[in-house]
């Protein structure tokens, strides 16, 4: 359910479109001008604004212009702006002035929905990919692959050999594919091989597949050229664009559309993109890291996957062992995040005791490195005495060992949100790492899986 404000003097419209949005399942509250609206966004922030432009008291676009500036705290609210049939200056001052969408009235009901739904589609891609940035940034500090195991020296191994011969053939360069379980590290992986890599000053670019909804995947990938009603052209890169010669990483990359695949099958091959609504060719130049939890070769077997894109993909691919295949790593991975922790949230570095560390060797992990750094994070900050003893780590609640009786009293003890931590990863186990598979087990949607993913840090 979404909350809207709708800022319209025409009362008949006005309720109509309330009508409307209430049927669909929203809430909805009317303004009959600039300054009642004005007050209603003090007082409660909408997740879509309505404009109108002609009102009593002013003009809508120049409270747009107010609420676009850069500290406005509503700057980046979602607005449809809705101008009289003919006004075509106020429809293009809309677009520059930073509306999300235009009408032009006499508004059909039916497309105010369509509209208010690609708006929000797009407003949450912009969301996760304000998110990815910040991510990003983080790629430009040190990361390492943590252990001494056989199975990471490897990797590092084929990590360093791979990027020389890549920098040594910028013409062809071949696709990195990094598959693995669900937690097994393979974000990590992939920074690590651009940070070693000779171009590490240059953007490292990271693509969350599955969060971008199907319907925006190939204007956020490819970029889009629009040319507005003046006659102006507006350019949008797309993210492979803006990768430019540095690491474009595609995580989850067989959550894309067959329509998307094409399109990037295309560009991988022929090392050139045309945003859509463009007939120019861009060189591409950025070296591209691909992951995945899924079986490509199921999926293609399902059709649900190009197989021509998997063979394209299929040509250099590293697979990352899960934690239970490296256990001798497991005591160092705990220093390293113990330490992390104990800066982050400036307490004294706790140890592990003997039985603790002991009952971690032990434990299968299903969710990999990831469930490793959950467990450790809250052990630093419920520990006692400055000692992780076995019972903070709480691995008892996620061990298949367990008879039904004892996981009953234990979810007993847990809090709402180590119960949905615990389901999430239960089902993200069951399903061995697959995402739309786990979220069905569960009765969640794909989307609200990944937003509570998220939300633990799955």
């Amino acid at each position: 359910m979404l909350n809207f404000l709708l800022i319209e003097d025409e009362g008949l419209f006005a309720k109509s479109v309330l009508r409307r949005l209430q049927r669909e399942g929203h809430q909805a509250t009317i303004a009959n001008n600039i300054g009642e609206g004005r007050q209603l966004l003090i007082n409660d922030t909408p997740d879509v604004l309505l404009l109108d432009v002609r009102l009593p008291d002013g003009n809508g676009l120049d409270l747009l212009a107010e609420i676009r500036q850069d500290d406005h705290p509503l700057h980046n609210l979602p607005v449809i702006v809705m101008t009289a049939y003919g006004e075509l200056e106020d429809a293009v001052n809309a677009m520059k002035f930073g509306a999300s969408d235009y009408l032009k009235k006499p508004v059909d009901l039916d497309e105010l929905m369509l509209t208010i739904n690609k708006v929000i589609d797009t407003h949450r891609v912009r969301r996760q990919l304000t998110y990815s940035q910040q991510r990003d940034q983080q790629a430009s500090q040190p990361v390492n692959l943590i252990g001494s195991s056989p199975e990471i020296t490897l990797l590092r191994e084929q990590a360093k050999r791979l990027a020389l011969l890549m920098d040594k053939n910028k013409d062809t360069t071949p696709v990195v594919l990094l598959t693995g379980e669900t937690g097994s590290g393979k974000g990590i992986m992939a920074r690590y091989f651009h940070q070693i890599s000779l171009w590490h000053d240059r953007p490292f670019v990271h693509v969350d597949c599955a969060a971008i909804p199907e319907a925006a995947a190939e204007t956020e990938l490819f970029g889009q050229q629009t040319t507005l009603l003046d006659g102006e052209m507006q350019s949008r890169p797309g993210l492979i664009e803006v990768a430019e010669d540095g690491t474009l990483f595609l995580d989850e990359i067989a959550e894309l559309s067959l329509s998307a695949q094409t399109k990037l099958l295309n560009v991988i091959e022929r090392r050139q993109l045309r945003r859509l609504g463009s007939t120019r060719e861009i060189p591409v130049t950025a070296h591209v890291i691909v992951s995945t939890t899924r079986d490509l070769h199921q999926l293609v077997a399902a059709g649900t996957f190009r197989a021509d894109l998997y063979f394209r993909l299929n040509v250099v691919e590293i697979k990352l062992p899960p934690l239970r295949q490296r256990q001798q790593d497991i005591a160092e991975l705990a220093q390293f995040f113990i330490e992390q922790f104990a800066k982050r949230y400036a307490v004294e570095q706790p140890r592990l005791d003997y039985e603790a560390m002991r009952q971690m060797q032990q434990y299968q992990w299903p969710g990999n490195i990831r469930e490793l750094e959950n467990v450790l994070e809250r052990a630093v900050m419920l520990c006692k005495h400055g000692v992780i003893a076995f019972e903070d780590l709480l691995l008892r609640s996620f061990s298949e060992n367990n008879s039904s009786t004892q996981g009953l009293h234990e979810l007993e003890q847990m809090s709402l949100e180590q119960v949905e931590k615990y389901l999430l990863e239960s089902a993200l186990a069951r399903s061995g790492g697959n995402v739309s598979r786990a979220a069905r087990l569960i009765g969640l949607t794909r989307m609200a899986m990944r937003y509570r993913m998220g939300k633990h840090k799955l």
